[in-house]
């Protein structure tokens, strides 16, 4: 969501993110009560960590630096537009805060834009790096998480928890690329410091909010943890991604109502249809911010894609368990972003926003390397190519993901 958007829904308690379980959720029943997941199961973290593995592998950027190399397309127009943006400027100036506060509608905003676009700038630079190989690059995303890691202590205000997801979704893709191929990265002890002292704690417990900030928390997490190579943290946050995919996204599999998360006290039809702003239509691939706007819609299918693809590369993927469920709901949206009309029985027949740049992962994985056919997000895709940066946690992933094999 956007920083300072979303009010805790239903008044609901932070505090009941902790009840949240590590398994799929059991089907709901045809009345109008949701059935929420069954007994949790444990799951266990790959037994040795693959590094860079947040989000891009080092096959996969190896794919990507011979085909610019090469000035195949669309490779070589999305790395033209990453170097042409300003993250990807030598001359910036790291702007870290001992606290960052951001508050409901970025008031306040105090240091909220500067991390995330430093955070953005340390990952596109770490790109730049491993594509040009020159160290000029290394050497600025360095500098950026350095000022950083030396500086922040806190997140406060109401949107800490996503404002620490955002910046915290980008920072271990940086770190992943250069600790793992530059040469030298002194102070990466105290950055991981960082991450585990700062960042995760904020995070690791979910939250009851709308359903993009709790996958935000989980994309950050997963990529935190996948860096810290912390198995504990791993796995605690696959069990809430298990239980959050399912109740964000409807099949007609889970029966009239959507299904829940386990604590969230959505336990009648009337608080569900709330909880899902009022939409009392579930149609295949329908999201539970679907009627609030695709924007925020968008932020919670690119985090399920996100923490889908980092599981991929840890050798634990997570595909076949979301893909269904991903598929069908970039299916759904992005058919009325092609310009079909919306029915009268979604959203009151009319949808607002957009999705943003936020469909080359999940298409790679589901479409291209999967076979599922997906037309309406294929020629979302591909008109929307090169997709850039929605200056919170996505970036460049027509460059990094487009028809990627690896």
């Amino acid at each position: 969501m956007r920083p300072g958007v979303i009010p805790r829904i239903l008044g609901l308690s932070a505090a009941l993110a902790g009840l949240i379980g590590a398994a799929f959720m059991a089907p709901a029943s045809a009345g109008d009560r949701a059935t929420p997941a069954d007994t949790p199961s444990a799951v266990a973290a790959p037994a040795t960590f693959t590094h860079p593995g947040v989000g891009v592998s080092r096959p996969q950027l190896d794919f990507v630096r011979g085909k610019v190399q090469a000035g195949a397309q669309p490779w070589k127009a999305a790395y033209d537009q990453m170097m042409g943006s300003k993250y990807a400027s030598l001359s910036r100036v790291p702007k870290p805060r001992a606290v960052v506060e951001c508050g409901s509608y970025s008031n306040p905003n105090n240091g909220c834009t500067d991390e995330r676009e430093d955070a953005i700038a340390a990952y596109t630079t770490a790109l730049a790096w491993y594509i040009n190989r020159d160290d000029r690059y290394a050497k600025k995303s360095i500098e950026l998480m350095d000022a950083w890691s030396n500086t922040i202590r806190d997140h406060t205000n109401s949107n800490a928890p996503l404002q620490t997801a955002w910046a915290g979704s980008s920072w271990p893709k940086a770190a992943e690329i250069i600790k793992y191929t530059y040469t030298s990265w002194p102070n990466s002890g105290r950055f991981g410091t960082m991450l585990r002292d700062v960042y995760l704690p904020e995070i690791i417990n979910g939250s009851n909010s709308n359903g993009n900030w709790e996958l935000s928390m989980n994309e950050a997490a997963i990529g935190i943890a996948v860096h810290l190579e912390d198995k504990a943290a791993y796995d605690k946050t696959v069990g809430r991604f298990r239980n959050r995919v399912p109740a964000f996204i409807y099949l007609p599999s889970d029966g009239a109502l959507p299904k829940t998360v386990p604590g969230s006290g959505l336990d009648t039809r009337d608080e569900i249809i709330g909880y899902w702003h009022n939409q009392s239509t579930f149609m295949q691939g329908l999201a539970q911010e679907t009627c609030r706007d695709l924007t925020h819609t968008g932020y919670g299918l690119s985090a399920i894609s996100h923490v889908a693809e980092t599981s991929r590369i840890q050798g634990q993927d997570l595909y076949p368990e979301v893909g269904d469920r991903l598929r069908h709901a970039f299916g759904l949206h992005t058919k009325y972003q092609n310009g079909e009309p919306v029915p009268g029985n979604l959203c009151g027949g009319s949808l607002k926003d957009n999705l943003g740049p936020i469909s080359e992962v999940a298409f790679n994985a589901l479409g291209n390397r999967l076979g599922n056919a997906m037309t309406n997000t294929q020629q979302y895709t591909e008109r929307m190519r090169p997709q850039g940066t929605n200056n919170l946690f996505v970036a460049w992933e027509t460059l990094t993901h487009a028809n990627n094999p690896a």
